[in-house]
């Protein structure tokens, strides 16, 4: 169970830092002459954010018990599946990381990201209904639910202890 724990604390890790500071390499450019004055978003992924990710990987990969096709086809959907959830993200970020002087704009914003968050999970949903079974399907987001789940839970433990 304790190693269960700590692949998914490094997962959630994962999670939280390739969210913060992930890229994708196409936003890249646009990105950074939007938010240029955001610089805390233009961060490459980390050593820890690569370690969280394999752990994210490992678990999910775990749970879905993948065979060799299955996995041959799922793992780069699925990394182009969380490359796009976290495009949308940073720019959600950077939208909320400045005060506009329309706030009636910055709100449209965000739930342009929101629309935008839903419409990926429903379009690569429909593509891993085509590799997995939908029972799987169910599993992955289960999966990731809980996975990040615990990473929060062990971060919060970390601060608690930490006295913060």
């Amino acid at each position: 169970m304790s190693k269960l724990l700590k692949y998914i604390f490094i997962g959630v890790l994962a999670v939280a830092g390739v969210d913060a500071f992930a890229q994708v390499n196409s936003l890249r450019a646009g990105f950074r002459s939007q938010a240029a004055p955001n610089a805390q978003f233009n961060r490459p992924r980390t050593g820890k954010g690569q370690k969280i990710l394999a752990a994210r990987n490992n678990f999910i990969g775990q749970q879905l018990n993948l065979t060799g096709d299955e996995a041959r086809k799922f793992w780069p959907l699925y990394n182009q599946y969380q490359q796009d959830l976290t495009a949308v993200r940073i720019l959600k970020r950077a939208n909320n990381s400045t005060a506009a002087a329309n706030g009636t704009e910055q709100v449209d914003k965000e739930i342009a990201y929101e629309k935008q968050l839903v419409e990926i999970r429903q379009r690569y949903r429909d593509e891993f209904m085509k590799i997995l079974p939908p029972e799987k399907v169910s599993l992955l987001y289960k999966s990731e639910r809980e996975f990040t789940d615990e990473l929060i839970k062990q971060l919060s433990e970390r601060s608690i202890r930490a006295g913060n």
